[in-house]
Protein backbone atom coordinates (compact mmCIF):
# COMPACT_ATOMS: atom_id res chain seq x y z
CA UNK A 1 0.00 0.00 0.00
CA UNK A 2 3.05 2.29 0.05
CA UNK A 3 2.21 4.11 -3.20
CA UNK A 4 -1.02 5.33 -1.65
CA UNK A 5 0.90 7.33 0.94
CA UNK A 6 2.98 10.48 0.64
CA UNK A 7 5.14 12.22 3.24
CA UNK A 8 2.84 15.25 3.39
CA UNK A 9 -0.57 13.75 2.79
CA UNK A 10 -1.94 10.33 3.84
CA UNK A 11 -5.58 11.19 3.25
CA UNK A 12 -6.10 8.83 0.30
CA UNK A 13 -6.43 5.87 2.63
CA UNK A 14 -9.13 7.69 4.59
CA UNK A 15 -11.44 7.59 1.57
CA UNK A 16 -12.90 4.10 1.63
CA UNK A 17 -14.55 4.45 -1.73
CA UNK A 18 -11.20 5.30 -3.29
CA UNK A 19 -9.63 2.25 -1.65
CA UNK A 20 -12.43 0.05 -3.07
CA UNK A 21 -11.96 1.69 -6.47
CA UNK A 22 -8.19 1.14 -6.27
CA UNK A 23 -8.59 -2.53 -5.37
CA UNK A 24 -11.15 -3.08 -8.13
CA UNK A 25 -8.88 -1.49 -10.73
CA UNK A 26 -5.91 -3.53 -9.49
CA UNK A 27 -7.80 -6.81 -9.59
CA UNK A 28 -9.35 -6.33 -13.02
CA UNK A 29 -6.06 -4.92 -14.36
CA UNK A 30 -4.22 -7.96 -13.01
CA UNK A 31 -6.71 -10.24 -14.74
CA UNK A 32 -6.62 -8.32 -18.02
CA UNK A 33 -2.83 -8.59 -18.22
CA UNK A 34 -3.02 -12.34 -17.71
CA UNK A 35 -5.75 -12.52 -20.33
CA UNK A 36 -3.83 -10.54 -22.94
CA UNK A 37 -0.62 -12.54 -22.66
CA UNK A 38 -2.41 -15.90 -22.91
CA UNK A 39 -4.60 -14.81 -25.82
CA UNK A 40 -1.52 -13.63 -27.73
CA UNK A 41 0.48 -16.78 -27.01
CA UNK A 42 -2.47 -19.09 -27.69
CA UNK A 43 -3.22 -17.50 -31.06
CA UNK A 44 0.43 -17.36 -32.14
CA UNK A 45 0.88 -21.01 -31.12
CA UNK A 46 -2.04 -21.97 -33.36
CA UNK A 47 -1.17 -19.78 -36.37
CA UNK A 48 2.53 -18.80 -36.21
CA UNK A 49 1.34 -15.60 -37.90
CA UNK A 50 1.97 -11.92 -37.16
CA UNK A 51 -1.25 -11.18 -39.07
CA UNK A 52 -3.40 -12.94 -36.46
CA UNK A 53 -1.57 -11.16 -33.65
CA UNK A 54 -2.52 -7.93 -35.37
CA UNK A 55 -6.14 -9.06 -35.52
CA UNK A 56 -6.24 -9.08 -31.71
CA UNK A 57 -5.64 -5.34 -31.79
CA UNK A 58 -8.23 -4.82 -34.51
CA UNK A 59 -11.09 -6.59 -32.70
CA UNK A 60 -10.34 -4.47 -29.63
CA UNK A 61 -10.10 -1.24 -31.61
CA UNK A 62 -13.42 -1.47 -33.50
CA UNK A 63 -15.65 -1.31 -30.37
CA UNK A 64 -13.58 1.49 -28.88
CA UNK A 65 -14.08 3.55 -32.02
CA UNK A 66 -17.78 2.85 -32.61
CA UNK A 67 -19.12 2.78 -29.03
CA UNK A 68 -16.96 5.24 -27.10
CA UNK A 69 -19.04 8.39 -27.64
CA UNK A 70 -22.20 6.55 -26.58
CA UNK A 71 -20.33 5.22 -23.55
CA UNK A 72 -19.35 8.76 -22.57
CA UNK A 73 -22.94 9.96 -22.88
CA UNK A 74 -24.08 7.03 -20.72
CA UNK A 75 -21.44 7.90 -18.11
CA UNK A 76 -22.83 11.44 -17.81
CA UNK A 77 -26.48 10.35 -17.76
CA UNK A 78 -26.62 7.29 -15.50
CA UNK A 79 -25.21 5.94 -12.27
CA UNK A 80 -21.57 5.34 -13.21
CA UNK A 81 -21.16 2.59 -10.64
CA UNK A 82 -24.01 0.57 -12.17
CA UNK A 83 -22.61 1.02 -15.65
CA UNK A 84 -19.25 -0.34 -14.46
CA UNK A 85 -20.92 -3.30 -12.79
CA UNK A 86 -22.88 -4.20 -15.93
CA UNK A 87 -19.74 -4.06 -18.07
CA UNK A 88 -17.74 -6.23 -15.70
CA UNK A 89 -20.50 -8.85 -15.55
CA UNK A 90 -20.37 -9.21 -19.35
CA UNK A 91 -16.57 -9.42 -19.30
CA UNK A 92 -16.67 -12.07 -16.59
CA UNK A 93 -19.13 -14.24 -18.54
CA UNK A 94 -16.97 -14.02 -21.69
CA UNK A 95 -13.84 -15.03 -19.76
CA UNK A 96 -15.67 -17.99 -18.21
CA UNK A 97 -16.65 -19.07 -21.74
CA UNK A 98 -13.01 -18.80 -22.84
CA UNK A 99 -12.00 -21.06 -19.96
CA UNK A 100 -14.74 -23.59 -20.77
CA UNK A 101 -14.11 -23.72 -24.52
CA UNK A 102 -10.35 -23.99 -24.03
CA UNK A 103 -10.86 -26.87 -21.60
CA UNK A 104 -13.11 -28.55 -24.17
CA UNK A 105 -10.57 -28.02 -26.96
CA UNK A 106 -12.95 -25.80 -28.97
CA UNK A 107 -11.16 -22.44 -28.54
CA UNK A 108 -10.23 -21.89 -32.18
CA UNK A 109 -8.83 -18.60 -33.43
CA UNK A 110 -12.15 -17.09 -34.53
CA UNK A 111 -13.83 -18.18 -31.28
CA UNK A 112 -11.13 -16.47 -29.21
CA UNK A 113 -11.29 -13.32 -31.31
CA UNK A 114 -15.09 -13.26 -31.07
CA UNK A 115 -15.05 -13.41 -27.27
CA UNK A 116 -12.28 -10.80 -27.10
CA UNK A 117 -14.55 -8.61 -29.23
CA UNK A 118 -17.38 -9.05 -26.67
CA UNK A 119 -15.01 -8.22 -23.81
CA UNK A 120 -13.82 -5.15 -25.70
CA UNK A 121 -17.39 -3.93 -26.23
CA UNK A 122 -18.16 -4.25 -22.52
CA UNK A 123 -14.89 -2.61 -21.53
CA UNK A 124 -15.56 0.30 -23.91
CA UNK A 125 -18.93 0.94 -22.25
CA UNK A 126 -17.45 0.57 -18.78
CA UNK A 127 -14.26 2.63 -19.20
CA UNK A 128 -15.54 6.26 -19.26
CA UNK A 129 -17.73 5.60 -16.21
CA UNK A 130 -14.89 4.00 -14.28
CA UNK A 131 -12.40 6.77 -15.08
CA UNK A 132 -14.94 9.52 -14.40
CA UNK A 133 -15.67 8.17 -10.91
CA UNK A 134 -12.19 8.94 -9.61
CA UNK A 135 -12.53 12.75 -9.19
CA UNK A 136 -15.75 12.17 -7.21
CA UNK A 137 -14.02 9.85 -4.74
CA UNK A 138 -11.34 12.24 -3.45
CA UNK A 139 -10.99 16.01 -2.95
CA UNK A 140 -9.55 17.96 -5.85
CA UNK A 141 -6.46 18.80 -3.81
CA UNK A 142 -5.25 15.21 -3.91
CA UNK A 143 -6.59 14.17 -7.32
CA UNK A 144 -3.14 14.19 -8.92
CA UNK A 145 -1.79 11.85 -6.26
CA UNK A 146 -4.86 9.65 -6.60
CA UNK A 147 -4.23 9.49 -10.34
CA UNK A 148 -0.62 8.47 -9.71
CA UNK A 149 -1.64 5.87 -7.13
CA UNK A 150 -4.21 4.45 -9.53
CA UNK A 151 -1.63 4.28 -12.32
CA UNK A 152 0.89 2.59 -10.03
CA UNK A 153 -1.63 -0.06 -8.99
CA UNK A 154 -2.25 -0.95 -12.62
CA UNK A 155 1.45 -1.21 -13.32
CA UNK A 156 1.96 -3.34 -10.21
CA UNK A 157 -0.66 -5.73 -11.55
CA UNK A 158 1.16 -5.84 -14.88
CA UNK A 159 4.39 -6.93 -13.20
CA UNK A 160 2.96 -10.08 -11.67
CA UNK A 161 0.09 -10.73 -14.09
CA UNK A 162 2.03 -11.53 -17.28
CA UNK A 163 4.73 -13.52 -15.47
CA UNK A 164 2.17 -15.52 -13.52
CA UNK A 165 0.09 -16.00 -16.67
CA UNK A 166 3.12 -17.44 -18.46
CA UNK A 167 3.92 -19.65 -15.47
CA UNK A 168 0.33 -20.96 -15.17
CA UNK A 169 0.23 -21.63 -18.91
CA UNK A 170 2.20 -24.80 -18.14
CA UNK A 171 -0.97 -26.10 -16.46
CA UNK A 172 -3.08 -25.12 -19.44
CA UNK A 173 -4.62 -21.98 -20.92
CA UNK A 174 -7.96 -22.96 -19.37
CA UNK A 175 -6.41 -22.64 -15.90
CA UNK A 176 -5.20 -19.11 -16.70
CA UNK A 177 -8.65 -18.13 -17.94
CA UNK A 178 -10.25 -19.55 -14.78
CA UNK A 179 -7.91 -17.53 -12.53
CA UNK A 180 -8.63 -14.43 -14.62
CA UNK A 181 -12.38 -14.98 -14.18
CA UNK A 182 -11.84 -15.13 -10.43
CA UNK A 183 -9.99 -11.81 -10.46
CA UNK A 184 -12.77 -10.14 -12.45
CA UNK A 185 -15.32 -11.47 -9.96
CA UNK A 186 -13.28 -9.96 -7.12
CA UNK A 187 -13.24 -6.62 -8.95
CA UNK A 188 -17.01 -6.75 -9.36
CA UNK A 189 -17.45 -7.36 -5.62
CA UNK A 190 -15.31 -4.31 -4.81
CA UNK A 191 -17.34 -2.11 -7.15
CA UNK A 192 -20.46 -3.27 -5.31
CA UNK A 193 -19.07 -1.78 -2.07
CA UNK A 194 -18.07 1.53 -3.66
CA UNK A 195 -20.02 4.64 -2.61
CA UNK A 196 -19.84 8.12 -4.07
CA UNK A 197 -18.54 10.78 -1.69
CA UNK A 198 -19.72 13.58 -4.00
CA UNK A 199 -22.93 13.94 -5.95
CA UNK A 200 -22.87 12.66 -9.54
CA UNK A 201 -23.21 15.25 -12.33
CA UNK A 202 -26.74 16.41 -13.25
CA UNK A 203 -28.42 14.78 -16.26
CA UNK A 204 -28.91 16.60 -19.54
CA UNK A 205 -31.17 15.70 -22.48
CA UNK A 206 -29.76 13.24 -25.02
CA UNK A 207 -29.09 15.14 -28.24
CA UNK A 208 -26.53 15.03 -31.01
CA UNK A 209 -24.92 18.11 -29.48
CA UNK A 210 -24.52 16.49 -26.06
CA UNK A 211 -23.21 13.28 -27.64
CA UNK A 212 -20.39 15.18 -29.35
CA UNK A 213 -19.90 17.73 -26.55
CA UNK A 214 -16.68 16.03 -25.48
CA UNK A 215 -15.22 16.45 -28.96
CA UNK A 216 -16.13 20.15 -28.98
CA UNK A 217 -14.70 20.64 -25.48
CA UNK A 218 -11.34 19.11 -26.43
CA UNK A 219 -11.17 20.99 -29.74
CA UNK A 220 -11.44 24.34 -27.93
CA UNK A 221 -8.71 23.57 -25.37
CA UNK A 222 -5.27 23.26 -27.00
CA UNK A 223 -3.56 21.74 -23.96
CA UNK A 224 -6.11 18.93 -23.68
CA UNK A 225 -6.06 18.34 -27.43
CA UNK A 226 -2.27 18.30 -27.41
CA UNK A 227 -1.82 15.68 -24.69
CA UNK A 228 -4.55 13.41 -26.05
CA UNK A 229 -3.33 13.53 -29.65
CA UNK A 230 0.29 13.09 -28.54
CA UNK A 231 -0.66 9.82 -26.88
CA UNK A 232 -2.51 8.73 -30.02
CA UNK A 233 0.29 9.20 -32.52
CA UNK A 234 3.33 8.47 -30.35
CA UNK A 235 2.07 5.16 -28.97
CA UNK A 236 0.42 4.25 -32.27
CA UNK A 237 3.86 4.32 -33.88
CA UNK A 238 5.78 2.97 -30.89
CA UNK A 239 3.68 -0.14 -30.21
CA UNK A 240 6.54 -2.65 -30.16
CA UNK A 241 5.02 -4.55 -27.24
CA UNK A 242 2.42 -6.01 -29.61
CA UNK A 243 5.27 -7.92 -31.25
CA UNK A 244 6.62 -9.43 -28.03
CA UNK A 245 5.48 -13.00 -28.87
CA UNK A 246 7.50 -12.79 -32.10
CA UNK A 247 10.58 -11.29 -30.41
CA UNK A 248 10.35 -13.88 -27.62
CA UNK A 249 9.93 -16.83 -29.99
CA UNK A 250 12.04 -15.88 -33.01
CA UNK A 251 14.62 -13.32 -31.84
CA UNK A 252 15.32 -14.08 -28.19
CA UNK A 253 14.41 -17.79 -28.42
CA UNK A 254 12.49 -18.02 -25.16
CA UNK A 255 9.14 -19.53 -24.15
CA UNK A 256 5.97 -18.45 -22.32
CA UNK A 257 7.86 -17.66 -19.11
CA UNK A 258 10.33 -15.47 -20.99
CA UNK A 259 7.45 -13.75 -22.75
CA UNK A 260 5.88 -13.08 -19.37
CA UNK A 261 9.11 -11.46 -18.17
CA UNK A 262 9.27 -9.30 -21.28
CA UNK A 263 5.67 -8.21 -20.77
CA UNK A 264 6.42 -7.45 -17.11
CA UNK A 265 9.55 -5.37 -17.73
CA UNK A 266 7.73 -2.15 -18.80
CA UNK A 267 5.52 -2.44 -15.73
CA UNK A 268 8.54 -2.77 -13.43
CA UNK A 269 9.98 0.46 -14.81
CA UNK A 270 6.61 2.16 -14.57
CA UNK A 271 6.08 0.97 -11.01
CA UNK A 272 9.40 2.31 -9.73
CA UNK A 273 8.82 5.67 -11.41
CA UNK A 274 5.26 5.64 -10.09
CA UNK A 275 6.49 5.20 -6.51
CA UNK A 276 8.56 8.32 -6.98
CA UNK A 277 5.66 10.26 -8.52
CA UNK A 278 3.31 9.28 -5.71
CA UNK A 279 5.70 10.82 -3.19
CA UNK A 280 6.80 13.91 -5.11
CA UNK A 281 4.49 16.39 -6.78
CA UNK A 282 5.30 17.64 -10.27
CA UNK A 283 5.29 21.40 -9.74
CA UNK A 284 7.40 22.83 -12.58
CA UNK A 285 7.93 22.32 -16.32
CA UNK A 286 5.31 19.60 -16.59
CA UNK A 287 4.93 20.20 -20.33
CA UNK A 288 8.61 19.69 -21.15
CA UNK A 289 8.83 16.75 -18.75
CA UNK A 290 5.98 15.09 -20.63
CA UNK A 291 7.57 15.68 -24.04
CA UNK A 292 10.97 14.39 -22.90
CA UNK A 293 9.40 11.27 -21.39
CA UNK A 294 7.65 10.48 -24.69
CA UNK A 295 10.95 10.99 -26.51
CA UNK A 296 12.56 8.57 -24.06
CA UNK A 297 9.80 6.10 -24.93
CA UNK A 298 10.84 6.32 -28.59
CA UNK A 299 14.56 5.86 -27.84
CA UNK A 300 13.81 2.82 -25.67
CA UNK A 301 11.70 1.35 -28.47
CA UNK A 302 14.63 1.70 -30.87
CA UNK A 303 16.97 0.00 -28.40
CA UNK A 304 14.56 -2.89 -27.97
CA UNK A 305 14.12 -3.28 -31.73
CA UNK A 306 17.82 -3.93 -32.35
CA UNK A 307 18.56 -5.93 -29.20
CA UNK A 308 19.66 -9.54 -29.60
CA UNK A 309 20.10 -10.22 -25.90
CA UNK A 310 17.47 -10.89 -23.27
CA UNK A 311 19.07 -8.62 -20.66
CA UNK A 312 19.25 -5.66 -23.03
CA UNK A 313 15.67 -6.19 -24.21
CA UNK A 314 14.48 -6.25 -20.60
CA UNK A 315 16.43 -3.07 -19.83
CA UNK A 316 14.99 -1.27 -22.86
CA UNK A 317 11.44 -2.30 -21.93
CA UNK A 318 12.11 -1.23 -18.34
CA UNK A 319 13.08 2.27 -19.55
CA UNK A 320 10.12 2.34 -21.93
CA UNK A 321 7.72 1.68 -19.06
CA UNK A 322 9.29 4.31 -16.81
CA UNK A 323 9.06 7.00 -19.48
CA UNK A 324 5.47 6.05 -20.25
CA UNK A 325 4.47 6.32 -16.58
CA UNK A 326 5.69 9.91 -16.37
CA UNK A 327 3.77 11.00 -19.46
CA UNK A 328 0.70 8.97 -18.46
CA UNK A 329 0.39 10.61 -15.03
CA UNK A 330 0.84 14.09 -16.48
CA UNK A 331 -1.66 13.47 -19.30
CA UNK A 332 -4.26 11.86 -17.06
CA UNK A 333 -4.07 14.52 -14.34
CA UNK A 334 -4.13 17.38 -16.82
CA UNK A 335 -7.23 16.10 -18.61
CA UNK A 336 -9.13 15.46 -15.37
CA UNK A 337 -8.20 18.82 -13.82
CA UNK A 338 -9.03 20.81 -16.97
CA UNK A 339 -12.47 19.17 -17.35
CA UNK A 340 -15.60 20.02 -15.29
CA UNK A 341 -17.28 17.05 -13.62
CA UNK A 342 -20.44 17.20 -15.72
CA UNK A 343 -18.31 16.76 -18.87
CA UNK A 344 -15.87 14.10 -17.65
CA UNK A 345 -17.75 11.10 -19.04
CA UNK A 346 -17.84 12.49 -22.57
CA UNK A 347 -14.31 13.88 -22.47
CA UNK A 348 -12.95 10.63 -21.06
CA UNK A 349 -14.84 8.77 -23.78
CA UNK A 350 -13.08 10.78 -26.47
CA UNK A 351 -9.81 10.29 -24.61
CA UNK A 352 -10.47 6.55 -24.55
CA UNK A 353 -10.85 6.57 -28.34
CA UNK A 354 -7.39 8.09 -28.61
CA UNK A 355 -5.91 5.72 -26.02
CA UNK A 356 -7.47 2.61 -27.54
CA UNK A 357 -6.50 3.75 -31.00
CA UNK A 358 -2.90 4.13 -29.91
CA UNK A 359 -2.92 0.74 -28.17
CA UNK A 360 -5.19 -1.59 -30.15
CA UNK A 361 -4.80 -0.02 -33.60
CA UNK A 362 -1.11 0.33 -32.81
CA UNK A 363 -0.99 -3.43 -32.27
CA UNK A 364 -2.73 -3.93 -35.61
CA UNK A 365 -0.33 -1.53 -37.35
CA UNK A 366 2.68 -3.23 -35.78
CA UNK A 367 1.40 -6.68 -36.74
CA UNK A 368 0.77 -5.67 -40.34
CA UNK A 369 4.14 -3.90 -40.64
CA UNK A 370 5.92 -6.89 -39.11
CA UNK A 371 4.17 -9.22 -41.54
CA UNK A 372 5.45 -7.13 -44.47
CA UNK A 373 8.92 -6.10 -43.26
CA UNK A 374 9.73 -8.26 -40.24
CA UNK A 375 9.48 -7.57 -36.52
CA UNK A 376 12.79 -5.73 -36.10
CA UNK A 377 12.23 -3.14 -38.89
CA UNK A 378 8.62 -2.64 -37.73
CA UNK A 379 9.69 -1.84 -34.16
CA UNK A 380 12.53 0.41 -35.34
CA UNK A 381 10.23 2.41 -37.62
CA UNK A 382 7.87 2.87 -34.69
CA UNK A 383 10.61 4.27 -32.46
CA UNK A 384 11.74 6.73 -35.10
CA UNK A 385 8.13 7.77 -35.74
CA UNK A 386 7.63 8.49 -32.05
CA UNK A 387 10.60 10.87 -32.01
CA UNK A 388 9.27 12.69 -35.07
CA UNK A 389 5.86 13.09 -33.43
CA UNK A 390 7.43 14.60 -30.30
CA UNK A 391 9.30 17.17 -32.37
CA UNK A 392 6.16 18.14 -34.30
CA UNK A 393 3.94 18.40 -31.22
CA UNK A 394 6.45 20.61 -29.40
CA UNK A 395 6.23 23.00 -32.34
CA UNK A 396 2.46 22.81 -32.85
CA UNK A 397 1.48 23.11 -29.15
CA UNK A 398 3.77 25.79 -27.67
CA UNK A 399 1.39 26.47 -24.78
CA UNK A 400 1.66 22.84 -23.72
CA UNK A 401 5.45 22.95 -24.09
CA UNK A 402 5.61 25.95 -21.74
CA UNK A 403 3.04 24.68 -19.24
CA UNK A 404 4.46 24.75 -15.72
CA UNK A 405 1.76 23.17 -13.51
CA UNK A 406 -0.86 20.44 -13.79
CA UNK A 407 -3.52 22.85 -12.52
CA UNK A 408 -4.45 25.38 -15.18
CA UNK A 409 -4.26 28.41 -12.90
Amino acid sequence: MAPLLTPNDGRLLQHRSFVAFWLARTSSGFGFQMLSIIVGWQIYSQTQSAFWLGMIGLVQFVPSLTLALWAGHIADQFDRRRVVMAGQVVEWVAIVLLAWLTWQGDAHVWVILGLIFVISCAKTIESPSMISMLPALVPKSILARATAANAVSGQAAQIVGPALGGFLYAAGADVVYAVTAGLYLASLMMVLTLKYEQAPPPRTPATLATLFAGVDFIRKRPDVLGVISLDLFAVLLGGATALLPIFAHDVLHTGPMGLGLLRSAPAVGALLVGFWLSRRALTRNVGMIMFMSVAGFGVATLCFAFSQWMWLSLLALFALGGCDMVSMVIRGSLVQLDTPDEMRGRVNAVNSIFINTSNQLGEFESGMLAAWLGAVPAAAIGGIGTLIVVALWMRWFPGLRHRQRLENS
